[in-house]
């Protein structure tokens, strides 16, 4: 019988190249219906509200990290944890679907008709991704050698943003070229199709069942075990303070192209245009991130990404034309590598191989509050102060960032791994 070592290495080249296809497939997908741009401009057709247009990315990135602790436990006990990934994402692709008849029957839908059903339809798509996150990073490490964990999320985020980002540019094309709602019906149809194709993608990934659970079985064992994390491990927990921290680092991120079309003047296609370059940043940027946190240092490279958020942030706070958003837009695909893909590496980083789940659950769940509450005090600020003022926060939040991983948190050692 194989070893698991033994089966990681000689299902190795396989699982790489299935894990590369289901992120560009995917990434084809969430271009065709993206939180940066497309969600964004078909809900601000049914509001002008700052706030709840800055909800988007938020329900999103909350609704991802918040289930994930409650799913450690039993993806912990789990002997083969690919079942469990299949079931839960099949509710983060469904929801499309449904965002594709609400734009289709929008000319016959009451307005606060239509913005209720959307928002319901993200935050169902978002715990979706998040009931799904812990079982697939768990399903990631356990067929990924641990020295590849970095450089498989990194390239792994280059095939989905690649291809997320050629994607986008083919959305601004059909959002000016089509009427609406037909335009946002079409991208949000072939969002569900590309999604099912990575569906089948994942699904065949091998997994060797383990041999017996590591975690006792008690519900009171495992809270209990979560618990201990937190009061022995004070690295971690910077860790968690600095991931909270980042999402305020982010907050410019989730208003640029909101911010380009309405004060700037940018067309719609040039707003696809800009998606795209982000994402197609993020191809180039995200597996030599991911390379140089496990040559060199995660932490170092999340260091990296606070000063890219904050540059981002004083750029679009200076712009005077719709030309300042391209290095706007490649500043923030480095900051959105190092706070979103980096982190995924170097949580795991801190734990042995049994407590991964735990560790996964923790880092994401404690830091949902402030995926939500960020954008929230951005969009607040935006209404009230406006966008410039936003701007500044979120650059003096990037600087903080830089500071509290400098200061507080240290590399973990390689040993607990």
């Amino acid at each position: 019988m194989n070893s698991p070592e033994t089966f990681v290495r000689k299902h190795l080249k396989f699982n790489f190249t299935v894990g590369l296809l289901d992120g560009g497939l995917f990434g084809v997908g969430l271009g065709l219906g993206s939180f940066v741009a497309v969600l964004p401009l078909f809900v601000s057709h049914l509001t002008s509200s700052a706030l709840l247009i800055g909800l988007i990315p938020a329900i999103h990135g909350a609704a991802w990290q918040l289930p994930q602790l409650l799913t450690a436990g039993y993806t912990s006990r789990a002997k083969r944890v690919k079942p469990l990934v299949l079931w839960a994402t099949i509710h983060e692709r469904v929801p499309y679907l449904g965002l594709a008849a609400v734009a289709f029957f929008l000319a016959r839908m009451d307005v606060s008709l239509a913005l209720a059903l959307t928002f319901l339809l993200i935050v169902w798509q978002g715990l979706g991704a998040g009931f799904a996150a812990n079982p697939w990073q768990t399903m990631v490490t356990k067929v990924m050698p641990v020295e590849l964990h970095g450089t498989f999320f990194g390239a792994q985020s280059a095939a989905f943003n690649g291809m997320a980002g050629l994607a986008a540019i083919a959305a601004g094309f059909i959002l000016e070229g089509l009427p609406s709602p037909l335009d946002f019906t079409l991208c949000f149809v072939g969002t569900f199709i590309f999604f099912a194709l990575s569906f089948i993608a994942i699904a065949q990934t091998r997994e060797l069942e383990s041999d017996k659970p590591e975690t006792d079985e008690h519900p009171a064992a495992f809270w209990g075990h979560s618990w201990n994390i937190l009061k022995r491990d004070r690295n971690f927990n910077a860790f968690l303070v600095v991931r909270s921290i980042s999402q305020f680092a982010a907050i410019g991120i989730s208003f640029y192209l909101v911010y380009a079309v309405k004060q700037l003047g940018m067309g719609e296609s040039m707003a696809g245009i800009m998606t795209a370059v982000l994402l197609i940043a993020q191809v180039a940027f995200a597996p030599i991130m991911g390379r140089l946190g496990d040559r060199w240092s995660h932490r170092g490279v999340m260091i990296l990404g606070g000063v890219g958020a904050a540059a981002s942030s004083l750029l679009a706070w200076l712009a005077i034309s719709v030309e300042w958003f391209y290095p706007v837009f490649l500043l923030a695909a480095i900051a959105s590598v190092a706070i979103w893909t980096i982190p995924m590496a170097l949580t795991v980083s801190f734990a042995k191989e049994h407590e991964r789940p735990l560790y996964i659950g923790l880092s994401n769940t404690i830091t949902a509050p402030a995926t939500i509450i960020a954008p929230i005090i951005g969009g607040w600020i935006a209404d009230v102060a406006g966008y410039h003022a936003m701007f500044i926060f979120s650059a003096v939040c990037g600087l903080i960032l830089v500071a509290a991983l400098f200061f507080f948190v240290k590399e973990p050692k390689k040993e607990s791994q």
